[in-house]
């Protein structure tokens, strides 16, 4: 059997992508894993029936939902709106770890024992956020229930999300992991609509989660814009991404 060309490669991944089964780096393992959020009618309906949505809170951009330190007492979740991670040492360096967009949930640690806020969550437009208190959280959770199937593959999602960042920080190119972090940026959209980063993200941002520096990222971010890859909004500062990104991503 012959093998497939880059373009023949980058066709049938742009058509996983769409559908959110593609991988956004290569490997040789074999998974089936998606990086997909649990579904945010589904869950939000139930949490209606369960009659915990009347907890909601509605955050501005650049709002503080929580600072690293803060008693971690209960449990958040995304029903609109983006929002962003980030961790301090006792230096104050800060490294953003995370976006997070609708369908998500935060504040998980509280489960496990966690009693302070480890890192400081951000709305980066506004959003809102569902607030579950920890005992509520552990009563909602039961086998079989909505919220439990869906906060199991987050879960999930979430601990195959971090390896991948391991292994795409080690082997891959500056280059390389901008262009999938706004793939996986891009995913927060709706998927019926175009690939497209709703937030404006900083180039400082991006730096941070890439793990480089501003000016490389504003290097090659003018060299995706040039190959037609991304395009910027210039009323809302949107960014579009154009699925054919994934080809850079996939070349070896």
């Amino acid at each position: 059997m012959g093998s497939l060309n880059i373009l023949d490669q980058t066709s049938a991944y742009e058509k996983r992508f769409q559908t959110g089964t593609a991988r956004l780096w290569p490997t040789t393992a074999k998974s089936n894993r998606r990086h997909v959020a649990p579904r945010a009618l589904e869950t939000a309906t139930y949490m209606d029936l369960v009659h915990v949505a009347r907890n909601c809170q509605e955050f501005k951009s650049r709002e503080v939902i929580f600072a690293q330190g803060d008693p971690a007492t209960n449990v958040l979740y995304i029903q609109t709106g983006a929002v962003k991670l980030s961790f301090a040492n006792e230096n104050g360096d800060e490294a953003v770890v995370g976006i997070l967009g609708e369908g998500n949930f935060l504040g998980e640690a509280c489960l496990a024992g966690q009693m302070e806020r480890d890192r400081t969550a951000v709305a980066i437009e506004p959003s809102k956020v569902l607030s579950i208190d920890k005992s509520e959280m552990i009563r909602l959770l039961q086998p079989g229930s909505i919220l439990f199937d869906r906060f199991f593959n987050h879960l999930l999602s979430r601990t195959l999300r971090v390896e991948e960042d391991l292994v795409d920080q080690i082997l891959n190119t500056s280059e390389k992991r901008l262009a999938r972090t706004l793939l996986l940026l891009a995913r927060n959209g709706k998927r019926d609509e175009p690939c497209k980063i709703v937030p404006k993200i900083s180039q400082e941002t991006l730096a941070e989660m890439v793990g480089t520096t501003r000016p490389r990222v504003t290097h090659f971010m003018n060299r995706f814009r040039k190959l037609g890859f991304i395009k910027y909004d210039g009323s809302s500062g949107a960014l579009s991404i154009n699925t054919s990104l994934l080809g850079l991503v996939l070349q070896g």
